[in-house]
């Protein structure tokens, strides 16, 4: 049978943590959903003062998943900071941050089968506090199963023009963290614009 990847981005972990749910319930294996988040910590364990125990809550978080989410690991990537990640965004990050390289989000995500005209946009966004869930499902169930994520997905087309409206010209990994206060207007968008 023969597997495409859809990925969608989440303004808030919440609606991440939904997606996968309704992922596996839906019949998705886990070694065949990934999820990369910024500061999801923040949502869910925000009194947690080590890597291994802001992964270890954020797994507790999603609930119920074996080994999935239980994997959630606290990494730095360059150009997005602390992220956690499940799956084979798990692996893809984990070489990114061993690599170093400027730029190694986009390759990181582009190689765990994020279409390269979206990796960008989908790394401005992780960096700026979203979440990515992205599954290997059949290809002839495609449209099920992107059903299943659209509802409180961010529309990529519109986040970019959104962003580039904003003056963003490019995903930049050296460009400076953001504020807390910032990504607390991100995640409050659930889908809309940027702040």
């Amino acid at each position: 049978m023969t597997k495409v990847t859809i990925s969608r981005l989440f303004d808030d972990f919440a609606d991440a943590q939904s997606a996968v749910r309704q992922l596996r319930e839906a019949g998705i294996p886990e070694d065949d959903i990934s999820v990369i988040a910024n500061n999801a910590d923040k949502w869910y364990a925000p009194d947690l003062a080590s890597g291994a125990g802001k992964g270890a809550a954020i797994g507790a978080g999603l609930g119920g998943f074996g080994g999935l989410l239980a994997g959630l690991g606290l990494l730095a990537i360059p150009g997005l900071g602390p992220v956690v990640a499940a799956g084979w965004f798990a692996a893809a990050a984990t070489g990114a941050a061993v690599a170093g390289a400027a730029g190694s989000a986009i390759g990181m995500l582009a190689e765990a089968g994020v279409a390269v005209n979206e990796a960008e946009v989908y790394a401005e966004s992780i960096r700026r506090g979203g979440s990515l869930v992205s599954a290997k499902v059949p290809a002839g169930k495609k449209d099920k199963f992107e059903a299943i994520l659209n509802p409180s997905s961010v529309d990529i087309a519109i986040r970019r023009n959104e962003l580039a409206a904003a003056g963003w010209r490019g995903f930049d990994p050296k460009a400076p963290d953001p504020t807390a206060d910032e990504i607390s207007r991100h995640r409050g968008r659930r889908g809309a614009g940027p702040a």
